[in-house]
């Protein structure tokens, strides 16, 4: 008789936390790459640092497997930023996971509107988000979006949730 199968080693549980010092320079890399592909714009590693707590992170086996940031504007208003999930983790919910987290932290902090600027809006829809004009948006046009070089051609959907 052959042997038993050996019993497989569990798989750890994704964990969702605030980001912390180490993480940045591989919340860094994770941008770049994004970047690289054109899929969101380059933050520097400065910048991470400086926005770190702004960010959550998907760890999994001791290791960040996604990201994701809370930006806010206004008494009103926040955004989901630098959303991330390495390709090795993708299919897994870990985007709809850290969306849902940054907006349990926006509604938790008082805001009521929280949006997205991206090139995936169904993935957006599908957690209650609605497309919007970006002109409806102007704490963000007119705080970040000038000062980037696709301003006069951006190709981003904007879309909003209302938080309750």
């Amino acid at each position: 008789m052959p042997p038993p199968d050996p019993i497989p080693a569990p798989q750890a549980a994704p964990l969702i936390r605030p980001a912390a010092i180490g993480d940045a320079p591989y919340i860094h890399h994770l941008l770049e790459i994004y970047a690289a592909q054109g899929n969101l714009l380059p933050r520097t590693l400065s910048e991470i640092y400086r926005h770190l707590r702004d960010f959550f992170v998907i760890e999994i086996q001791g290791r960040v497997a996604a990201c994701g940031a809370l930006e806010i504007f206004t008494e009103d208003l926040g955004e989901v930023r630098s959303l991330v999930v390495d390709d090795q983790f993708k299919g897994r919910g870990f985007g709809r996971a850290l969306v849902e987290r940054i907006a349990a932290e926006a509604r938790a902090i008082g805001l009521r509107r929280l949006m997205a600027l991206t090139y995936v809006p169904g993935f957006f829809h599908k957690l209650g988000f609605t497309t919007v004009p970006k002109e409806t948006l102007p704490e963000k046009v007119w705080s970040v979006c000038v000062k980037c070089y696709k301003f006069n051609n951006c190709d981003e959907t904007a879309v909003l949730l209302e938080l309750k």
